[in-house]
């Protein structure tokens, strides 16, 4: 399942780090923080090396949808719910920041960057009264959006909030770009180059990859889910994975941005080809490792397209994985408690293109002493945290009913001839559980034992990976990281 953005992009290979090395800030991550955050900071001179486990643009921000909008779906009524009107406020403040700074960027670097409306829509007439709560939670911190009562499309729709002049892009182009300026400011970027561990040593961190060490006196964490973080913010995000689908249509393609105010979630935005114009369906998602067979929604989302836009040729379907925090605001600074050496951003709810560039801002100045005024809004370890104390319950509950029923069924017997091709199971050899799998004609066995906290995977049987349904983190069938807040693969089995 290769992006609808990666299929022809053609960026330069990066060689790994290959000897110990010392900076002032040392990046884990090459998406659209990481990158940003690095660019910032060698502009004003600090030195800074970005480590990527994969590739610039593997994961995240190079299988996003990249919408650059303020309408983010019901995203305004879920925080002035739960943090009032004012923190929304303060939210969009950053948001906007981080839309001003992208759209600069991209004007900068000739970058296409189409202005189009956005709409949060009903699919249902039940979800009216969601577009009305998101129509007022918006005009009351002044976005100015609108309530519409008919939309010109060709599938179900029951009016929406509409907000003009927001954005779309390509998120692999400007990664790209930002890679290019982030070594013409003299940062290296080290793909292949793993983070495992750090280690306090005085006023300095050490992170220890495959290849050597960084040492320096700051570290971003910018992968998703933060690495290192065993307990603390782990337990406060809900892992989501959500599917994408690129189409060649025949006839008009809407021209605004959709999104559904209701599940199952439907976005619609256009991308612009030497051909024409490719229309992108996302959606139908779920919480990582959690649903009952990935390719059924898949299909769910590539037969809804089919049905409405009759004719549509599929050209590519892929997946994304963005953390949820159940306080509704991301998360961006420390770590843990107590400390600011380790700092992350994370649990942007699937809106990382305004709040990714906003979380470099704010880390960037908190690194330099001067951080933008609503920082605050992102703190890690914000006041108010028991508001968020029954979700925070709800959902570590569900984690540890996972645990335990993932276990359960890893020591259950099983059957010991191989998957068939594209399958894979967990069952016991012996005393051992193991998760075993067939792919392009070769079968891996691998422990089941998630790397992280222990939990057991499941067959993702879309993009035929182990995926943990604890934290979200993802394994290649041979048991090599892929994402997530694990660092280490899955260990090998006997088949």
């Amino acid at each position: 399942m290769t992006s609808f953005w990666s299929t022809d992009a053609v960026l330069p290979a990066r060689l790994p780090l290959t000897d110990d090395i010392e900076v002032d800030t040392v990046v884990i991550g090459a998406g659209l923080v990481g990158l940003t955050s690095a660019l910032l900071l060698a502009e004003r001179g600090r030195s800074v090396a970005v480590l990527e486990a994969r590739r610039v643009g593997a994961v995240t921000t190079g299988a996003s949808s990249a919408k650059i909008s303020l309408l983010q779906g019901t995203r305004a009524q879920a925080i002035a719910n739960r943090h009032g009107t004012r923190a929304l406020s303060r939210y969009l403040a950053a948001n906007r920041a981080g839309f001003d700074w992208l759209l600069e960027f991209c004007a900068a670097h000739e970058i296409s960057a189409q202005r189009v409306p956005a709409i949060t829509y009903a699919q249902q007439p039940r979800e009216s009264a969601a577009v009305r709560a998101e129509f007022e939670a918006t005009r009351a911190v002044g976005l100015p959006t609108q309530l519409v009562d008919e939309l010109d499309v060709p599938f179900p729709a029951h009016g929406g909030v509409r907000l003009p002049e927001q954005a779309q892009v390509d998120p692999v182009a400007v990664l790209a770009a930002l890679a290019a300026d982030v070594e013409a400011n003299g940062a290296p970027i080290f793909e292949s180059t793993r983070a495992h561990r750090l280690r306090h040593e005085g006023e300095r961190v050490v992170v220890v990859t495959d290849n050597g060490q960084v040492t320096a006196s700051n570290v971003i964490v910018a992968t998703g889910s933060p690495v290192f973080d065993r307990r603390g913010l782990a337990a406060r995000l809900v892992p989501e994975r959500s599917y994408l689908a690129a189409f060649d249509v025949p006839g008009q393609v809407p021209e605004e941005m959709f999104l559904s105010a209701g599940s199952p979630t439907r976005s619609l935005r256009w991308a612009p080809t030497e051909t024409g114009r490719v229309l992108l369906v996302g959606g139908s998602g779920h919480v990582v490792g959690r649903a009952d067979g990935e390719a059924r929604h898949v299909a769910e989302l590539v037969n809804w397209a089919h049905r409405w836009f009759p004719g549509a040729e599929l050209l590519d379907r892929w997946s994304a994985q963005d953390y949820h925090p159940i306080g509704e605001l991301p998360y961006v600074g420390p770590v843990g408690p107590g400390g600011d050496r380790v700092r992350c951003a994370t649990g942007f709810a699937k809106w990382g293109m305004t709040n990714g560039v906003a979380a470099a801002l704010t880390l960037v100045g908190r690194i330099t002493g001067t951080p933008p005024e609503w920082a605050r809004v992102y703190d890690t370890w914000r006041p108010g945290v028991v508001g968020t104390l029954r979700a925070g319950a709800e959902a570590n509950a569900t984690v540890a009913w996972h645990l335990s029923a993932g276990w359960l069924h890893a020591v259950e017997g099983g059957p010991r001839l191989p998957p068939r091709e594209g399958e894979g199971r967990v069952e016991r050899h012996g005393l051992h559980p193991t998760a075993i799998c067939t792919v392009d004609g070769r079968t891996d066995a691998v422990s089941p034992v998630c790397t992280h906290l222990w939990g057991i995977v499941n067959w993702n049987d879309a993009e035929k990976t182990w995926d943990c349904p604890l934290h979200g983190s993802r394994f290649a069938p041979d048991g090599s990281v892929l994402e997530g807040p694990a660092t280490a693969p899955l260990a090998p089995r006997e088949p």
